[in-house]
């Protein structure tokens, strides 16, 4: 069986009136144990008249699918042998959802509802909700019925939106979850925390809760607080590894969007929700996707003390499989609204390349992942860039860095002038239009990273420790 992918990733989620271009956003770097595992990014055809059972190959889940199901963008592990791990991706209604932050409940509330091992896990979390959900709301339902069939057996976080709400999942037990609606002004940084803090029972409209999970409490005594109910404290965990792990990823968020905040790295205390200092431009989220303490004495490729180097689990780390932050722009302003912008290697290293998801393919080069290196292959790309960048930082940081601007500014550009050309396009019509521009988009990645790997290989030639230098003297 698959070594879950326990205690990796990092979430980010922002509101709309948070937002530079007030625009809803959900984001997450899917993380592994090991820093080679491939990753597909492709399009799910919908479903019609379909009669089929789904088996989940991590732990034999079994679940008869619907007849009918939506096209929808997908993240799968190339090798499936083992699980599908979708992961990300956006419905043909425009609804997307990122599955799974993965948290850890504490033994006090294991104790009495364990996790069930043939239940829902991260493997089958996407493919058994996205295509069938019209809404980021109905998504939390959807996979609260799922949780109440068939139990969970994993404590995860998951994210959903749509163009008007963000919501947040937090499954913390076999069958005990909540979620909260994400205020449109505020932000969200997840770290493998149960993060989520008070829950107000009586304001359904943002809030959601499995049934029964008061009575749970108050049943079993778990709620430590004597005035309130706050899910973290009475389902999460406060632990070493949280202080080291976890946390700090948190702070360095929260660090990057309210620079003035004077927090402790290791608190337990770091409020969920947050108002940024400034509205939040997708470059800023990028940036704290691959980001690893930048500029403080934590960074593990700074200029820090052994020690701090080593202290804190940094965002962007070579195991990170699939860097995504999923865009849902104004229906009403642009006909291509839904942007999945996917980053493969080492985000510190590489750029956000922005694919439409209302399209029916992404690239050639984005789903053939072969085992071993194959230039053709975008994961592959991606995996020699950030491997070449990191063997030479000190050398190759500055050109690296002025190549992932330069393409950050021409992704701007394209979209720009995709949402000018897609104006009264509709239908099909609009969704060949944008599977082409994919296309277009996947190649000039390709050739400048191609074109930018080259020049950097060329230049390390010089650059090794085997070379010599006569002494005149000699």
């Amino acid at each position: 069986m698959r070594q879950h992918a326990h205690m990796a990733c990092t979430s980010i989620m922002v509101g709309k009136k948070a937002a530079m271009d007030g625009v809803n956003y959900i984001a997450r770097n899917e993380d592994n144990f090991v820093a080679n595992w491939p990753k597909r990014f492709i399009v799910q055809a919908a479903a019609k008249n379909r009669h089929e059972t789904y088996t989940s190959p991590y732990n034999k889940l079994s679940v008869e699918l619907p007849e009918t199901g939506y096209r929808y963008t997908s993240s799968p592990d190339a090798n499936q042998d083992e699980g599908w791990y979708e992961e990300d991706g956006i419905n043909e209604k425009n609804v997307g959802m990122s599955a799974t932050e993965s948290v850890t409940a504490n033994e006090k509330v294991l104790a009495y509802d364990p996790l069930i091992e043939n239940g829902v896990a991260e493997d089958s979390i996407t493919t058994l909700v996205l295509p069938y959900i019209n809404s980021a709301r109905e998504g939390v339902k959807y996979l609260g019925d799922l949780i109440a069939k068939y139990g969970s057996t994993e404590s995860n976080g998951v994210e959903f939106f749509d163009e008007n709400e963000i919501w947040y999942m937090e499954l913390a037990t076999g069958h005990h979850w909540v979620a909260i609606r994400i205020p449109d002004d505020c932000y969200v940084v997840a770290a493998n925390q149960i993060g989520i803090e008070t829950i107000d029972f009586a304001d359904p409209e943002n809030y959601m809760w499995s049934d029964g999970i008061q009575e749970f409490v108050s049943e079993n005594n778990l709620n430590p607080d004597t005035d309130s109910w706050n899910f973290r404290h009475i389902f999460g965990t406060s632990t070493k590894q949280d202080r080291h792990y976890n946390t700090p990823r948190v702070w360095y968020g929260q660090k990057v969007l309210n620079p003035s905040l004077e927090q402790d790295p290791e608190s337990a205390d770091l409020p969920f929700l947050r108002k940024p200092e400034k509205k939040i431009s997708v470059e800023d989220i990028q940036y704290i996707l691959a980001s690893h303490y930048n500029e403080t004495k934590f960074d593990p490729i700074g200029s820090g003390s052994p020690e701090d180097k080593k202290r804190y689990r940094a965002i962007s780390l070579s195991r990170t499989a699939n860097s995504h932050i999923l865009q849902l722009r104004d229906s009403k302003k642009v006909a291509a609204n839904g942007i999945e912008w996917k980053a493969l290697g080492i985000p510190s290293f590489t750029p956000y390349v922005p694919f439409f998801t209302n399209a029916d393919d992404i690239d050639e080069s984005y789903s053939f992942v072969p085992e071993k290196l194959d230039m053709k292959s975008a994961y592959w790309i991606y995996e020699a860039l950030s491997m070449v960048v990191e063997s030479h930082y000190s050398d190759f940081a500055t050109a690296n860095l002025d190549y992932q601007k330069e393409l950050a500014s021409w992704a701007r550009r394209k979209i720009a002038a995709v949402d000018k050309e897609t104006v009264g396009l509709t239908g099909q019509k609009l969704t060949d239009y944008l599977t082409d521009q994919n296309h277009q988009i996947a190649k000039h990645f390709n050739d400048a990273t191609k074109e930018h790997l080259g020049d950097l290989i060329t230049q390390g030639t010089e650059l090794s420790k085997l070379t010599f230098k006569m002494d005149p003297n000699l």
